[in-house]
């Protein structure tokens, strides 16, 4: 295994390795890997100042997002910078029916007006190290899945409590490259994060679902938050006399501008890519899984905006979830669009091919001979389920209740067989709080809808083996679920805010046995449960041979890839402004920016996507851009690079090669979906608002100057 490393690492230092703009890069390689090569594109900071673990640097001012996005320090007073989507549910949290802030916007003037959500944290990245030789010295070939994920997880344990500092820090320990590699990595979060400001919803998603993964875009996508502190600038509860947290690094923000050719660079968060899947998993994606996820989304979405059309808190309650399934619905159909289109299967079966000659060579061939043979059969044995588990899964994420079984019911059996006294007293108090927030949220009508309807999707599309009492239910009433939802929500605790809150004075465990939603839910997850025990040898086959393909494409030099997948660690990734072909619908000379102007021509009154306030149209025919407008003399809005992102990058700086802030990434387009498996140079691009255009909504729409103030603004 180490000779093995030492020749992947020789093949690596190779300069000019001629996809530059391809890969997510750990942040502690970049002096080894990647430094020479984006010098020579623009950068000019070095490797010390992008990555530091004793002094500060950039990755100081780069923090994950409430665990799903990614953010960036832009003051000395902790203030922070992220996409309006990523904010989006914390917005909605703070808007009522009589101050609509999600869609008119607001901005604090001071730091007392500032608002607090009620869950919402940041994580900095402190350091990381590879701890791979310490891990895999722990485990041998004669091992069974089973036992090597048990040693693993032992030693992983070890080392987070040898690193978290007795519970300062969280601390990740990740594999990479499906098992062949693992990191720790040192986390600081801070719970005090309160709104600074946000656009109105006609900036910060105009154009919503129809241009969402389109370009050319016109999408003012960001909102500001503040991070606090406790006087000593250490995390802690929230609290009046909290202060804004001093970084050790913010971002300055750079007035220059932008022009085709210029080195850029992100660093973010990205979620998770699948660039080492095989063939027959990209197309058990294509045929079973993503129609499933994208018609299960469809249905949910079309079930909700029902009663949120016809509601303004409803749609205020909802409209966070609405998004998010929506986001998810359109990029699956991209993806099985944008799959098909590479020929993708195709491309990866010719590796594979490859491989497999490879890997049964006689040197090879105890190691790897029966890989392909055993990842072939196994999503041979699963496609249909995996249809099945795409429906579940939308049934479950959609609907509050078909999951009450693994929330609401183990915390109620537990508050029952608390003895009386203070502590169950405590946490009395703190369920009827939930009981109150969940009633308040979430509206029954709806809810029953929904769950009637993702249950009949369920019934007749999953086409697989269903649990007898789904089976039942469906067969009894020609797949209609609506009169046996409506009796549940009718004879159901868990419908009913009054008989919640009498469970919680006088808790009765056989109320939660007899409860029909529960019962629902429990039937759910024990059959889909049932079902992944009964391929539970294959799954663990498939985790062994999955993990020797990707090391034998390492090995035998086969894969052009030479990073690992996105999995919401800290990543550099570098590229430059990269327009794409003319197109008609852009206003712009060259097709890497959109303008006002263009913005402006999209503007449809009354439209639900495409209306703008008067008073950013009384700015564009006013044409007082101040500093903000480009040399050229248009007014930025949006522009193109080629990086290398994915979703948990939204929010990501993009940062010109002083390491100045020029743009918020915030999306792909949607020629470039297929990213998530297969990088392609020539159509991938990343949708960035431009900071300028910020600066100008902040200052001259907003009126903010105190955060103007704030600001370290350079300009040459």
């Amino acid at each position: 295994m180490k000779l093995i490393r030492t020749i992947i690492c020789a093949i690596l230092l190779i300069p000019s390795m001629g996809i530059a703009d391809e890969g997510m890069w750990f942040l502690m390689h970049i002096e080894r890997l990647n430094h020479r090569d984006m010098q020579k594109m623009g950068l000019q900071l070095t490797p010390e100042e992008i990555y530091s673990v004793n002094n500060s640097s950039l990755k100081d001012a780069i923090v994950q997002f409430n665990g799903g996005c990614t953010a960036e320090l832009i003051s000395d007073k902790g203030l922070l910078l992220t996409n309006h989507h990523c904010g989006y549910g914390a917005i909605a949290e703070l808007s009522t029916t009589e101050d609509n802030i999600l869609r008119d916007g607001f901005w604090a003037k001071n730091f007392e007006e500032e608002r607090k959500p009620k869950k919402l944290f940041v994580r900095f990245f402190v350091r990381m190290d590879d701890v791979t030789e310490r891990i895999l010295n722990q485990v041998n070939d004669e091992m069974d899945e089973e036992e090597r994920s048990r040693i693993i997880n032992q030693e992983i344990s070890e080392i987070q409590k040898e690193n978290n500092e007795g519970g300062k820090y969280t601390v990740s320990v990740r594999s990479f490259y499906q098992g062949n590699e693992f990191y720790y990595f040192v986390y600081e979060d801070f719970h005090d994060v309160r709104l600074v400001g946000t656009p109105t919803l006609s900036i910060g998603k105009f154009g919503k679902d129809t241009d969402n993964w389109e370009w050319p875009r016109h999408t003012g996508d960001f909102a500001m938050f503040r991070v606090y502190a406790d006087k000593n600038n250490n995390p802690a509860a929230y609290s009046k006399e909290n202060v804004p947290y001093k970084p050790k690094h913010h971002l300055p923000i750079s007035l220059n501008g932008i022009k085709k050719g210029d080195f850029s660079m992100i660093l973010g968060y990205p979620g998770s890519t699948n660039r080492w899947l095989p063939s027959m998993g990209v197309s058990q994606n294509i045929e079973y899984g993503y129609p499933a996820w994208v018609e299960g989304s469809k249905n949910a979405m079309d079930a909700m905006k029902k009663f949120m059309n016809d509601d303004e808190k409803v749609n205020l309650d909802y409209t966070s979830k609405y998004a998010s399934i929506a986001n998810y619905w359109k990029n699956r159909q991209g993806m099985i669009d944008a799959l098909q289109q590479h020929k993708t299967v195709k491309k990866k079966q010719k590796v594979e091919k490859k491989f497999d000659k490879w890997a049964n060579k006689k040197e090879n061939k105890e190691q790897y001979g029966e890989v392909m043979t055993i990842i072939n059969e196994y999503y041979a044995a699963t496609n249909d389920k995996s249809r099945h588990d795409k429906y579940f899964l939308l049934l479950i994420n959609s609907s509050a209740f078909a999951d009450v079984s693994k929330t609401s019911v183990p915390k109620l059996k537990a508050f029952a067989a608390m003895d009386e006294g203070e502590e169950k007293d405590a946490m009395r108090e703190k369920l009827t709080n939930e009981v109150n927030e969940f009633f308040d949220k979430y509206h029954m009508p709806l809810e029953q809808h929904v769950l009637a309807s993702q249950l009949e999707l369920y019934y007749k599309k999953a086409n697989f083996e269903l649990s007898e009492m789904i089976q039942e239910i469906g067969d009894k009433n020609n797949g209609n679920f609506s009169t046996w939802v409506k009796n549940a929500f009718t004879l159901s605790m868990f419908t009913s805010k009054d008989q919640m809150l009498a469970y919680l004075e006088s808790p009765e465990p056989e109320m939660l046995e007899s409860d029909p939603l529960n019962n629902l839910s429990e039937n759910l997850y024990a059959h889909y449960i049932r079902l992944n025990s009964e391929i539970k040898d294959q799954q663990l086959a498939f985790m062994g041979a999955y993990r020797k393909y990707v090391a034998g494409l390492r090995e035998s030099k086969l894969s052009p890839i030479l990073y690992p997948d996105a999995n919401s660690t800290l990543r550099l990734t570098y590229g430059k402004v990269n327009p794409l072909p003319k197109d008609k619908r852009n206003d712009a000379k060259v097709n890497y920016y959109t303008t006002l102007k263009g913005m402006v021509a999209k503007h449809q009154p009354g439209d639900f996507e495409f209306d703008l306030t008067q008073e950013l149209i009384d700015l564009y025919n006013k044409g007082d851009f101040g500093p903000y407008a480009d040399p050229a003399g248009h007014m930025p809005v949006c522009f193109l690079t080629d990086h290398d992102i994915t979703g948990g990058n939204s929010g990501s700086p993009v940062l010109n090669g002083k390491g100045e802030l020029i743009g918020l990434a915030f999306d792909g387009n949607i020629e470039g979906i297929a990213g998530d498996v297969i990088f392609d140079p020539k159509l991938q691009r990343t949708i960035n608002v431009d900071v300028r255009f910020i600066l100008l909504i902040v200052d001259k729409l907003a009126g903010a100057q105190n955060i103007i103030d704030e600001l370290t603004i350079v300009k040459d």
